[in-house]
């Protein structure tokens, strides 16, 4: 059987050593967890690098970044279950620098859809091949519906910026996504269309520009920002009988044409202006521009603040259907591949050769953390390599003038076809021809100079492998109990969504009619919330119990709880670990049903449900294999 790291684990472990409550924010991108602290623990770098599955550590633009690679989502979605973020929360995020704030922004707004676009991207991409190949193709009505699947999600764009802008600003969502519709409504579009025409249109007199938001950026994130704080004044002046229907009103009819008459043009100017300028640099020093692009971007990738270039990438295709910056970008990517894939011919450590062949793999679908930080940055020669290469390719390339002609999410090796148009023959030629020198000049350097692989390197990355993937024996045939009295059911009757998937691990549930939780089994407390309405439990023999009593409970600040145990505390079978008020909990309007998760499920080959119906303390409720 292949073996599963088991990431709810590792995000216990990194909420252990930070903290919950130093933990203002979390967000996410594609390979790496973005943490906003209010305090950075002493040794908690050094201690979350050492962690298993955590590839490295980086602090920068006031993010506490952890490096996962491709499976950062496993990991964020434990985090996000064992952590309480709440707007009202009274903790305030780390402010940092201006630069920092808008970094910060675009990761968390974009990362969510990135590999959305990227789909998109592809499929354009397949869709230039086939034409090629199949010019009558073009013709078709087949082609006509892959071409608007392909796209759409430019097309509207707002809506997924609304989506991700409104859980970073903390605004209804609701509201954020009709807004963004009407700036993509069909009847705008019409109406931008005859002003671009001729035609004279005012809105309570004042004269309406020609801007569309189709595939905008700034406009709807601008929006939603803004509208984070009329929602906040808006719910302080109203009654509370009326809240829910006059708060969306008055955001429509406030923010929508306040976007349309001016924040829209004035951010659709900023963002041309930012492209032409670095356009202006494209046209007077193609070469100039290759070098800086091929050769640092990948810096740029090691301290996560490449997410801001979105916006002006986007421009440039919104206003000339095509982008050069991707081009290089994907000469820089495919160079650090090349790195990668140098190590893995030079190398003698067969677990470096692993590591480096997972890297290169990776590397191939645009991804380069785990190239960078898992293997060249690790020896510093290959990364070194990987820039020179990408520098010279780009500069090879830029006199072919090269240029994206269809958005690559995540531009690498599968995507140079983007850079095929017939208005620009050379654009593909050039883009070929430099990402070849990008993946083989790294692969030369490395075989001539080495790369830095030493005995003590061979034996250290050993013992790094063996800890990344070990993970305990499995049990036969362990039984739970069940921690306290009541009704069971099935998890996947659960009405929470995140439960009843399974996502935090296998498990069952229970409706408790008796006010105590016990002990399932001799252990130790393993986390202890101070919201108190989740207690972690490790038993001796290493399987891991959540007991979370009642849904959406954490709202109620600890008050129906009374905690009779303490964290890191030994506990034996039957020992009370808690005493809950469960009419308390059911005045306020919430569920008293309590799963019981082995969040450590990946560990073993099965977590079954042992009954249902009616269980009293220590009757069998889980089998372990």
């Amino acid at each position: 059987m292949s073996k599963v790291r088991d990431y709810s684990k590792l995000a216990q472990d990194i909420i252990d050593i930070i903290g919950t409550d130093k933990i203002a924010n979390v967000t996410r991108c594609a390979t790496r967890l973005r943490l906003v602290l209010t305090e950075i623990p002493e040794d908690a770098k050094e201690k979350i690098s050492q962690l298993p599955g955590v590839i490295s550590v980086v602090i920068n633009n006031g993010q506490f970044q952890i490096v996962i690679g491709t499976h950062v989502g496993d990991v964020y979605d434990a985090v996000m279950q064992l952590v309480d973020i709440d707007a009202d929360s009274g903790v305030e995020e780390p402010k940092g620098s201006i630069l920092n704030r808008i970094i910060a922004t675009m990761s968390a707004v974009f990362a969510p859809f990135i590999y959305i676009l990227a789909a998109a991207g592809i499929l354009q991409g397949v869709l230039i091949l086939i034409n090629l190949a199949f010019p009558a193709f073009a013709t078709t009505d087949t082609y006509r519906v892959f071409s608007f699947i392909s796209w759409a999600p430019f097309t509207f764009l707002p809506i997924f910026i609304a989506i991700t802008a409104s859980k970073h600003f903390k605004v209804n969502m609701y509201i954020a996504v009709a807004c963004a519709m009407a700036l993509v409504s069909p009847d705008w579009a019409t109406m931008a269309a005859e002003i671009a025409g001729g035609q004279s249109l005012t809105f309570m007199g004042i004269p309406l520009s020609e801007t569309t938001y189709t595939s905008s950026v700034l406009p709807p994130l601008i929006l939603v920002w803004l509208l984070s704080y009329l929602e906040k004044g808006i719910e302080k002046i109203l009654p509370a009988v009326v809240k829910p229907l006059f708060t969306p009103l008055l955001c429509l009819v406030i923010m929508v044409p306040l976007t349309i008459l001016i924040l829209g043009p004035a951010s659709s100017m900023t963002a041309t202006a930012i492209a032409n300028g670095y356009n202006f640099l494209v046209s007077v020093a193609p070469a100039l521009a290759g070098a800086i692009i091929g050769g640092f971007w990948q810096v740029v990738v090691i301290f996560g603040v490449h997410w801001g270039i979105t916006p002006m990438v986007l421009a440039n295709y919104e206003m000339y259907g095509r982008d050069s910056f991707q081009a290089f970008q994907t000469i820089a990517v495919v160079a650090q591949v090349g790195a990668v894939l140098g190590v893995f011919l030079k190398a003698k450590s067969k677990e470096l050769k692993n590591v480096s062949l997972s890297a290169f793999i990776t590397g191939i679908f645009g991804i380069t953390e785990p190239a960078i930080y898992g293997v060249t940055l690790r020896f510093k020669k290959p990364f070194i390599f990987g820039c020179i290469s990408g520098a010279i390719g780009a500069i090879v390339a830029s006199f072919f003038q090269p240029y994206y002609f269809a958005y690559a999410g995540l531009p690498g090796v599968l995507t140079i076809v983007n850079g095929i148009d017939s208005s620009v023959p050379t654009s593909f030629i050039g883009i070929a021809i430099g990402c070849g020198i990008a993946i083989v000049g790294p692969v030369v350097l490395t075989q001539i100079f080495g790369f830095g692989e030493t005995i003590e390197e061979d034996v250290k990355m050993s013992q790094e492998i063996e800890q990344d993937t070990t993970v305990p024996n499995t049990l036969i045939s362990h039984l739970v109990c069940a921690p306290l009295k009541g009704e069971v059911i099935s998890l996947k009757d659960v009405p929470d969504e995140v439960f009843a998937s399974g996502a935090m691990g296998n498990g069952i549930a229970i409706k408790p009619t008796d006010n105590k939780v016990y002990a399932p089994f001799d252990g130790v407390v393993t986390s202890l919330f101070a919201s108190k309405h989740a207690i972690g439990l490790t038993s001796d023999e290493g399987v891991e119990v959540l007991i979370h009593v009642g849904l959406d409970t954490v709202n109620l600040e600890g008050k129906p709880f009374n905690c009779l145990i303490e964290q890191d505390q030994t506990v034996k079978k039957g020992d009370v670990l808690m005493e809950i008020d469960l009419a308390a909990i059911e005045e306020a309007g919430y569920s008293t049903i309590t799963p019981i998760i082995i969040t450590n499920t990946a560990t073993y080959e099965s977590v079954a449900e042992e009954q249902l119906g009616s269980v009293s303390f220590g009757d069998a409720v889980l089998k372990i294999n």
